[in-house]
């Protein structure tokens, strides 16, 4: 029964953050002005890191949330999250000036954030696996809105095409 749970608790956790990754990156994607070689590439490295989530996953569910394990997920999650960090910077570089992402993201704060806590929470993994989940959890609950910033920017974007 409590590999039943485990698997259970993993696969939320992990269907959270595909979820998340799903609806922000559509929202990023209607600010897109131009596609580069780069945006593309960058959207692709995302991809790639996205689809070992599954086998983190099924990893860290099979084997009781053990360290290695919990930290291999971690490893996925903030090299996912640098990933759509530099797919925003690639989109906003592929339109240098009016960017419309730019203007709606700034600094990214909360995208920065996420990795530092990531970055954390890995090597915590160590000491406890729950702190470091307990970690991963917090960067999800942090973007399961999509992000507000990037909302008004489209739907004026979008109301000037109409």
């Amino acid at each position: 029964m409590e590999a039943f749970s485990d698997g259970v608790l993993a696969y939320i956790l992990s269907f959270v953050n595909l979820g998340i990754y799903w609806n922000n990156h559509h929202h990023l994607l209607k600010t897109v002005e131009r596609v580069n070689g780069w945006v593309l590439w960058a959207n692709l490295v995302l991809l790639f890191w996205l689809s070992l989530l599954p086998f983190a996953t099924e990893w860290m569910s099979k084997n009781g949330f053990a360290t290695l394990p919990v930290a291999v997920y971690g490893c996925v999650l903030i090299l996912a999250g640098i990933s759509y960090y530099l797919l925003g910077r690639a989109i906003i570089a592929a339109v240098p000036h009016d960017s419309m992402l730019a203007a709606a993201v700034g600094y990214d704060a909360k995208g920065i954030a996420s990795v530092c806590i990531y970055a954390v929470a890995i090597p915590l993994s160590a000491l406890s696996r729950w702190v470091a989940l307990g970690g991963y959890v917090i960067v999800a609950i942090m973007w399961l809105v999509p992000d507000r910033r990037l909302s008004p920017t489209i739907d004026e974007h979008e109301t000037r095409v109409q």
